[in-house]
């Protein structure tokens, strides 16, 4: 009877698996918004030559 709650929940893994998750959206955030940006500088570079 001692043993009828259990602890289904670390909290502390959780808030450590959420901030992970949120370095790594961030950081894919600025890696796609950096493709974008370098993008339309190589197609206008492309486009003067022909």
């Amino acid at each position: 009877m001692k043993n009828l709650i259990l602890p289904l929940v670390n909290w502390g893994m959780g808030a450590a698996i959420i901030g992970v998750f949120a370095v790594v959206s961030v950081i894919m955030i600025l890696i796609v918004s950096n493709m974008i940006k370098g993008d339309k500088n190589v197609n206008d570079d492309t486009s003067d030559k022909k």
